[in-house]
Parts: C-alpha cells; sequence; structure tokens
C-alpha cells in the first residue's frame, strides 16, 4: 500500500524487494516443480501448435496477481494468459489505475522442452510509463531488476550496456519466424546485410536482459504484446541502452507502435538497426 506522504516511485523503491519475493515464490510453487516434469495433460496449444501454454503458466499468474494485487490495492494486473481469456482485459493499459504487466513464463516453448532458457516478467506501469521491472530466470537462479531512473541491476550488480566494439558485425536477436508473418520475415530479413548478424530470438525477456548486459547488441521485434516487452525495455533504458520504432521513437507499451521496433545497447545502434529495417518496412 502507498503511504499517505509517498510518490508512486517512492513507493516501488521501498517494495521492491515485497515485489521480488512474489515472483519467486510464485516460480518455487508453480513453475520450478512442473520444469521437465511436465506431463502432457499440463500442456495445451493456444492459437496454434507454436503457441503453448501450461499449468504453469496459468498457476504462476494466478499466485502472482493475488500477491501484487494485495502489495497495491486499487492496482490491475494484465496478465498474458488472463487476456488470453478476455482479451478486454488489455484495456486496463490505457486506464489511470497502476498496473501489473506479468508474463508468468516467458518463453514456454523453451520451458516445455526442458530447456532452462525461460523467465518469469513482471513490470509496474502507470499512465502508459514503465517504472518498474522484475525479470527472473529461475532455473539459472538469475534475478533482475530495475527502477526507472535508479538503474539496472542483476543480482545486485549494476548493469551497463555499452556500446559494441567497433569493426565487427552487430549481432540482433530478431522474431523467430515460427510466430510471425511472412511480411514479417521479409522485413526482417533485412538485417541480412553487411554489419550484421542476425538470429532467431529465444524467450524476449532472456534477449532484453542480454541487452542490458552487454552481451547482445540489439533485438529487432515485431508484435507489441506487453508482458513481453515491458519489463525488458525498461532494464534496457537503464543499462545505457535505448529502444526506437520505424517513426523514430520509443516504443510504447500502450501499443499503437510502428513496427518491427528496435531495443539496442546505446541510442547509436537502435538508430542503425531501425534504419536498415526502414527501408523494407
Amino acid at each position: 500500500m502507498i503511504e499517505e506522504t509517498e510518490t508512486i516511485e517512492e513507493f516501488l523503491t521501498r517494495r521492491s524487494a515485497d515485489v521480488e519475493e512474489a515472483v519467486r515464490k510464485a516460480a518455487a510453487a508453480e513453475i520450478l516443480p512442473r520444469f521437465r516434469r511436465l506431463a502432457d495433460h499440463e500442456v495445451d496449444e493456444k492459437s496454434g501448435p507454436h503457441d503453448l501454454v501450461t499449468d504453469a503458466d496459468r498457476l504462476a499468474e494466478l499466485h502472482l496477481t493475488e500477491a501484487l494485487g494485495a502489495l497495491l490495492p486499487g492496482s490491475v494486473v494484465v496478465g498474458e494468459e488472463a487476456v488470453h481469456a478476455d482479451p478486454a482485459t488489455y484495456d486496463a493499459l490505457q486506464g489511470d489505475a497502476p498496473v501489473w504487466i506479468v508474463d508468468p513464463v516467458d518463453g514456454t516453448r523453451q520451458f516445455v522442452h526442458g530447456d532452462d532458457g525461460f523467465c518469469t516478467l513482471v513490470a509496474f506501469a502507470h499512465r502508459g510509463t514503465v517504472l518498474a521491472s522484475w525479470t527472473y530466470a529461475a532455473a539459472r537462479d538469475q534475478f533482475a531488476t530495475a527502477i526507472r531512473g535508479r538503474g539496472a541491476f542483476l543480482d545486485g550488480e549494476r548493469l551497463f550496456a555499452g556500446p559494441p566494439a567497433p569493426g565487427r558485425d552487430l549481432v540482433v536477436a530478431t522474431s523467430h519466424p515460427d510466430y510471425i508473418t511472412d511480411e514479417q520475415i521479409r522485413v526482417l530479413r533485412t538485417l541480412r546485410t553487411d554489419g550484421f548478424a542476425p538470429r532467431d530470438c529465444g524467450s524476449a525477456g532472456l534477449e532484453y536482459l542480454a541487452v542490458a548486459r552487454g552481451e547482445l547488441d540489439a533485438v529487432a521485434f515485431s508484435w507489441e504484446a506487453a508482458w513481453d516487452h515491458a519489463a525488458g525495455l525498461l532494464l534496457v533504458e537503464e543499462a545505457g541502452g535505448a529502444h526506437l520504432t520505424l517513426t523514430g521513437e520509443p516504443f510504447r507499451v500502450t501499443g499503437g507502435n510502428a513496427l518491427p521496433f528496435t531495443a539496442a545497447r546505446d541510442t547509436a545502434t537502435a538508430r542503425r538497426v531501425a534504419g536498415v529495417l526502414r527501408t523494407a518496412a
């Protein structure tokens, strides 16, 4: 609960550790016990064979919805599985109430296949601005956090993305072709040019973390779902990076972005990637 004289930013600073604890508890209760132990009946398809959902996704989101709502009465939760069940839930991003944006298992395909490349993502937004984020790679026991204006951290260590080393190809993780249209694939393929080394992305949240750590130069994505991007974009920003849509504006979690968009280790790299994408859009 926000104290009478507190701002939202002060509340987030004071309660960030409580959010982290809630995320860890949800993963310990609902995700890790099912990792590499999923039964067939615990895995379902949503829109198709590449769009999977598991009992871990559903139950972890319910766990987080209860815990996060209790931390801040009057806030709302926009979670991937709740929006799948009722798309109107997504409209809360346009409202005045504080919003928790939740992806209980980002990288469900990896999770189902027993790969540790998945994470839980939570972001806090108010009136369209992302103010805090939490990224937990439970199987790797890595926890990254960011609060707007106060930096990005991985397991307590400050993150600085830094510019790419000069003279080498930029490594860019792009939307996986299994999840996007032929036209989106065509645009992203413009990065198959001199000076770039594109590859298919895995968990979006972990790709953003790699950018914030300076291990990946950029990402280029062609979908808007806030639960995939909100936490990671703030992490990249607070590590010194930048994100741009095709119109040269930052990505908006409320939607209406010119796609694809990029997030990169620094502004110059973001502009370079966006410039190439713009030639095909």
